[in-house]
């Protein structure tokens, strides 16, 4: 792989689970030249894996939304039809792969925004399904737009699914992944699909420039064994069943993002 991304950059833009994905296709791939030279840095929320020898680029920026998230003097503001600020780093990057979803859920104090901004209309919220569709939207047609398919190949990383609530998949005694050793049985996951999976699915048909989806939700949606569980934060403090341990289910999706890379 690495001769393959000789002088290219690759770029993981979106939340912490594009950071796992990033975390993990790093190690893979210092794990199969060991004593090459690498340089790393993060500045401003952009992390760059350099491979010196292939004058390689893995870089992962965080934006857990895709659409800009702005401070004005009324507050913090989600602007759905806006990806302006983001937009400045994704230029000129030979391989994208976006991500969103993790973050479109939380409420309270979790919650990063104050409001939400579509247009001229400002509201305090709306339902997040329906959000999360016109911020992807606002996405895709920046895609559309800027993206020069002959240079640049774009990915959509899939919805990661968590494991919070055990009746998902059959098991409500269990309440979350805590515990967990063996993945679910069989192709199928009880849950079903997964909503988000559904609007991802919807937007990437409406696209003119060619999106490549990873489609990573189901075989993740079986692996209730693979979170941190109570380790994710540093000890019994809490449970996370939302990001994936390493080495672990990401080093599958860079295996499927490899294998779609020599097809393309």
């Amino acid at each position: 792989m690495l001769s393959r991304i000789r002088g290219k950059s690759f770029m993981f833009v979106g939340d912490s689970l594009s950071l796992n994905q990033w975390q993990s296709l790093t190690c893979m791939l210092h794990t199969a030249v060991p004593n090459a030279q690498y340089k790393t840095i993060t500045v401003q929320g952009l992390s760059t894996f350099t491979f010196l020898e292939y004058n390689a680029k893995v870089m992962f920026s965080r934006n857990a939304f895709l659409v800009d998230l702005v401070s004005l003097p009324i507050g913090r503001v989600l602007k759905l039809d806006s990806v302006e600020e983001g937009a400045k780093l994704w230029k000129g990057i030979d391989v994208l792969i976006f991500n969103t979803w993790h973050w479109w859920l939380h409420t309270g104090r979790k919650q990063p925004w104050d409001f939400i901004e579509e247009g001229n209309h400002t509201q305090v919220d709306m339902d997040r399904l329906v959000a999360y569709e016109k911020g992807l939207n606002t996405w895709a047609k920046w895609v559309d737009a800027n993206v020069n398919t002959s240079k640049t190949t774009v990915f959509f990383q899939g919805v990661s699914p968590d494991h919070i609530n055990s009746s998902d998949w059959g098991e409500p005694k269990a309440k979350n992944c805590e515990g967990q050793k063996e993945p679910i049985k069989g192709g199928d996951y009880p849950g079903g699909q997964h909503p988000a999976e559904k609007v991802v699915e919807k937007v990437l048909k409406t696209m003119s420039k060619p999106v490549y989806l990873l489609n990573v939700t189901t075989l993740s949606q079986l692996r209730k064994d693979g979170h941190p569980s109570v380790y994710g934060h540093g000890g019994h403090r809490d449970m996370d069943c939302s990001h994936w341990c390493l080495a672990g289910v990401p080093d599958t999706w860079n295996q499927l993002l490899y294998a779609a890379l020599i097809q393309s």
